[in-house]
């Protein structure tokens, strides 16, 4: 087998591995955003109940004799996505904080940071010039 023939062969052999990665990439997005809607509909549900019976969100005790409230996991990121996929041009962190209303809250702010940093490695978001990008293909 001549070398310009091999290279070929290996060329061919690289762009079908990318190309079934690329596939597998998109359909581990599509399950990861059918999740997150799942889950957004089971904090719809869990906060009508709540409501109706006048309860406030279970969480973890504060020692107070009251329940914390806490977020489903997860929800901050369904949350990030969805202030993403409204802006096409992507915003910074400092204005996501600032859209979320977690601008001074530390807990929430390294949350945001935590999920921003999941989602990047994820290859859901991409960060350009400084924003984040959610829908990246």
């Amino acid at each position: 087998m001549s070398d310009g023939t091999f290279a070929d062969l290996m060329t061919r052999e690289r762009e079908r591995i990318n190309s079934e990665r690329d596939n597998i990439r998109a359909q581990q997005r599509e399950l990861e955003g059918k999740l997150e809607a799942i889950n957004r509909e089971f904090a719809a549900i869990e906060a009508y109940e709540n409501a109706k019976t006048g309860r406030g969100t279970r969480g973890p005790s504060n020692g107070g004799g009251r329940t914390a409230t806490r977020a489903r996991r997860g929800s901050k990121r369904a949350e990030i996505l969805a202030i993403l996929e409204d802006n096409p041009h992507g915003f910074t962190r400092g204005e996501l904080l600032a859209k979320m209303d977690l601008k001074g809250n530390k807990a929430g702010e390294m949350s945001v940071s935590n999920a921003l940093t999941a989602l990047t490695k994820a290859g859901v978001v991409v960060r350009r010039d400084g924003k984040y990008i959610g829908g990246v293909g």
